[in-house]
């Protein structure tokens, strides 16, 4: 897909080009996006690192690692890893990060009374997280969010990480919406170049990436957090 075609002229905050589909679908990332939490991943990465003595660059990480699922950042740090290594230490960077965050989770500002005025406008929502089943459920169950989300959707079900489309048009396919009716909320490259794959308008996130570092041809816009006043153009709400 050549996503500098299917979106060229029809974003940039242009809400009236946006009326032949309208979002009737939001699909969010989960970390650092829901949460501001992606410090705490990196801080956990750097503990990993640490002691399998490896060197460690937070921003060279964070741009070429955000959005993929454990089992391949273990393999770009371990290219000789086993397959059994490559689970093993993946959970073991994750046992690291939920003793860190377990006590500092809270919801992005703004996030309650977005989600809150979509469900009253009938607008459907999802999770499509790279995240592991037991660090969704730290968040989603932790901070009672799984039940305004009609699907949570991640590689641990067999969908391919980002910047494949899988976990969005799964998440598309569970809500029954087509792609172009969807908007999708990332903090990360790969992100909003899996919503382009998968033929969704973006909206970056900057919790740890500025706006410039998130501009693709399918984003909209970019915000700091959902109290962005931008958000209710778009969403008609």
């Amino acid at each position: 897909m050549n996503a500098d075609h299917v979106f060229q002229g029809s974003l940039a905050g242009d809400f009236g080009a946006l009326s032949a589909n309208p979002v009737a679908g939001l699909i969010f990332d989960m970390d650092g996006t829901l949460v501001d939490n992606m410090r705490v991943h990196n801080d956990a990465w750097e503990t990993w690192y640490q002691r399998h003595q490896l060197p460690f660059d937070r921003n060279t990480f964070f741009q070429e690692t955000a959005g993929r699922a454990n089992r391949e950042v273990v393999k770009w740090a371990k290219p000789d890893a086993t397959e059994l290594e490559l689970d093993t230490l993946g959970l073991e960077k994750e046992a690291i990060y939920r003793e860190i965050y377990r006590g500092q989770m809270a919801p992005l500002p703004g996030l309650m009374p977005v989600i809150a005025a979509c469900e009253a406008h009938g607008q459907k929502m999802s999770v499509a997280t790279a995240a592991p089943p037991e660090n969704a459920a730290l968040v989603l169950d932790g901070l009672d969010l799984r039940r305004h989300f009609v699907t949570v959707v991640s590689p641990s079900m067999g969908y391919r990480g980002k910047p494949h489309p899988d976990l969005f048009l799964a998440a598309a396919k569970a809500m029954g919406l087509p792609p172009a009716q969807c908007v999708v909320f990332e903090d990360a490259p790969l992100g909003i170049e899996a919503a382009a794959n998968a033929g969704m308008r973006a909206v970056g996130v900057t919790t740890m990436l500025d706006a410039a570092a998130l501009q693709a041809p399918n984003v909209v816009f970019s915000i700091q957090d959902f109290t962005d006043e931008r958000l209710k153009g778009l969403l008609r709400l």
